[in-house]
């Protein structure tokens, strides 16, 4: 149960995060506001981490495969297009369209096993749940 409330505080803070940083992009350009997004993300980060557990940094050298070390990458390019998505569409229909292609992304994910993920069945009811919810969207869009 407390998963379930993590996962609806990600989102929150996600939709908030993102009308936070396309506001930003008005008095800056969109990669000087990525990189104090990116910058104020690593300065919590040390500070949550001198407060908790003080885990070597070390252990990112054992991380198998490397590829995996890419994500703060990869945030960069989030925080970029989450902030494009907003501009362009405004933040509900953002953030629809980007649940739907996280949920799309990580079935796939799931099915097919990629990235050490266990893989999973192909269940008709999950697909029927994506088609209802990419119905959704587009009645949002066009009502």
């Amino acid at each position: 149960m407390f998963g379930f409330f993590i996962a609806l505080l990600s989102g929150a803070l996600m939709s908030i995060q993102g009308v936070f940083n396309t506001q930003v992009t008005k008095s800056s350009t969109i990669w000087v506001a990525n990189a104090f997004v990116q910058f104020t993300a690593l300065l919590v980060c040390l500070g949550a981490w001198l407060f908790t557990d003080r885990t070597s940094f070390g252990a990112l050298l054992k991380v198998q495969p490397k590829y995996m070390l890419l994500g703060g990458a990869i945030g960069a390019f989030i925080t970029y297009t989450v902030i494009k998505a907003m501009e362009m569409l405004g933040p509900a229909r953002s953030v629809m369209l980007i649940v739907i292609s996280q949920l799309i992304i990580a079935y796939l994910i799931e099915l097919f096993g990629l990235f050490g993920v266990e893989k999973q069945p192909l269940e008709v009811r999950k697909l029927a749940g994506m088609g209802i919810a990419i119905a959704g969207i587009v009645i949002f869009k066009w009502t």
